[in-house]
């Protein structure tokens, strides 16, 4: 039988190492369990990385400590409490994922690679750059990370893929059709679309760079011929506006149009939220709902439009309104259904809830980039249960 104990006062060990709090003969002790064996010594490199142990303190800060706690003595057998002290945490967090069997014992090692082979099969694969590009004509193109070079070509305008994979559309000669006083042709639209499961990055003919999330869609023109610059989005993305006082920038959703002249902001308008958000990150933009209702923001303001309503949130976490942009998920007291339908869209699966789920929130970061089955070590540490059946997460508590 495991002795968890044992793992427990081994990772407290470590944990007085990376506070510089060791006598010496812990010293010893410690130089001589990681001379005992190598794999020892990998296990002591990832416990002591900084960001990785970061990340887990995150995790182990669910809101619900108790409920986490209890879950992690119910695994464990270990009976000490948990102390609210980053201090003591580091060395719980430490203690913690000695003791759930990352100490590379050989019965240890044996049966994660098993688990592993095992769960392999079960487990869902994040999303990757894929989009679908529908030209003014009706054709359409399927666009990857691997895709480089021409596309196709429209109103005097290439479009291409760059290196970075990136979608840009270039003028093939000079800047005529951006100025106001040329002539105004017919309008090709274009439609960037991803799927549940992709995202996408789009430089338009102005130089505003757009990221796509993942199923939603955004309309533009080849070329901003006019006196305005109109797109229309559906889903979430955000937005980098080039400045051009003399052309408006405007984003129309479903509820609302937002008007801006150069500016960063982030748009989450699924028709599945209950609200549609809008976060300023630098520079100012009007928010004009359906009804005619219209407010400006600041930068770290966040206009929510609920039912035609809409409401000014100041001092939001940016970081957290644009974490899918920079490939992370961000939970800072986040509801379980709000988690599960950014997994839903980015994991390409449905979700089913079977029993009386508890009204939990949670805090935590992780990486966009891993498989399902990672994100749920956050949420089982409020004792859920989560099994993925096909393209389906059932949740049961």
């Amino acid at each position: 039988m495991t002795n968890y104990n044992a793992h427990f006062d081994l990772g407290h060990l470590v944990a007085k190492y990376m506070q510089g709090k060791l006598s010496d003969h812990e010293n010893i002790e410690l130089e001589q369990w990681l001379q005992a064996d190598n794999r020892n010594r990998e296990l002591f490199k990832k416990l002591t990385d900084e960001h990785s142990l970061k990340e887990k303190l995150e995790i182990f800060s669910a809101t619900d400590k108790s409920a986490a706690w209890q879950n992690i003595v119910k695994n464990t057998g270990y009976k000490s409490k948990p102390n609210k002290t980053r201090r003591i945490a580091y060395a719980a967090v430490i203690a913690l994922l000695v003791a759930l069997g990352i100490s590379l014992t050989r019965h240890q090692q044996q049966k994660t690679e098993t688990l592993v082979a095992n769960h392999a099969v079960k487990d869902l694969q994040p999303g990757t750059n894929k989009a679908t590009l529908t030209l003014a004509d009706g054709s359409t193109l399927v666009l990857d990370s691997n895709r480089r070079g021409k596309i196709a070509s429209q109103q005097n305008v290439v479009i291409k893929a760059d290196e970075d994979g990136k979608l840009v559309y270039e003028a093939s000669r000079g800047d005529e059709l951006a100025r106001p006083s040329a002539p105004v042709l017919t309008i090709a639209l274009n439609v960037l679309t991803t799927p549940r499961g992709g995202q996408y990055q789009l430089v338009l003919p102005d130089g505003t760079k757009v990221w796509l999330n993942a199923a939603s869609s955004l309309k533009y023109p080849a070329a901003f011929t006019g006196i305005e610059r109109k797109v229309e989005l559906t889903g979430e993305a955000y937005f980098e506006v080039s400045k051009d006082p003399s052309k408006p920038f405007y984003v129309k959703t479903a509820g609302q149009t937002v008007t801006v002249l150069g500016t960063h902001f982030n748009i989450n308008s699924y028709t599945d939220e209950a609200a549609t958000k809008t976060t300023l990150l630098e520079g100012s933009v009007k928010v004009t709902g359906n009804n005619g209702q219209s407010v400006k923001i600041k930068p770290g303001e966040q206009a929510v439009n609920y039912a035609n309503d809409i409401s000014i949130k100041q001092n939001v976490n940016t970081d957290e309104a644009i974490a899918w942009k920079n490939g992370k998920f961000m939970f800072r007291n986040t509801d379980l259904q709000t988690i599960m339908r950014q997994l839903s869209r980015w994991y390409d699966v449905d979700v089913e809830y079977r029993g009386t789920i508890a009204q939990k929130h949670y805090m935590g970061r992780i990486s966009r980039n891993v498989p399902v089955s990672q994100i749920f070590e956050i949420l089982k540490t409020s004792g859920l249960n989560f099994t993925i059946n096909g393209r389906k997460i059932i949740v049961k508590s």
